[in-house]
């Protein structure tokens, strides 16, 4: 299995903690966070590209897919804050490779604003991405 999980989190992490001071980062998916602002980063998808197998079924490459969660509960300006917090996030993934396909808000409580965005790309075995 090509793993990409932990290079994506260690990149994000970085700039988001020098923007947002505090903020929850983790990478397991969050029903509802304690601490805010959080973002929940999880490998939603991870399957082998079968038309670059080998005859002997060597994975040569898996398309993966990230679901990212971010989750304000100011009184005021939550979609803002989510909003910023995905700039931050976009910019770092499309850096990296990936395709963002899917940013929308997602009901959660009344209290907390949520936002999802959902990010694809190709995977070589030594780590390169490719966009798809």
């Amino acid at each position: 299995m090509i793993d990409l999980e932990n290079p994506v989190y260690n990149a994000l992490t970085t700039p988001l903690r020098a923007v947002f001071p505090g903020i929850y980062l983790t990478g397991e998916a969050v029903a509802s966070p304690s601490v805010f602002p959080c973002v929940s980063i999880v490998e939603q998808s991870n399957t082998t590209n079968t038309q670059t197998l080998t005859q002997t079924l060597c994975e040569n490459h898996a398309d993966v897919m990230f679901q990212i969660d971010v989750y304000s509960n100011l009184s005021t300006g939550k979609k803002g804050e989510c909003k910023k917090i995905f700039k931050v996030i976009d910019e770092q993934m499309q850096n990296m490779g990936f395709v963002r396909n899917f940013l929308n808000p997602t009901p959660n409580t009344t209290d907390i604003y949520r936002m999802t965005g959902r990010y694809n790309a190709l995977v070589a075995t030594d780590l390169t991405v490719y966009r798809r």
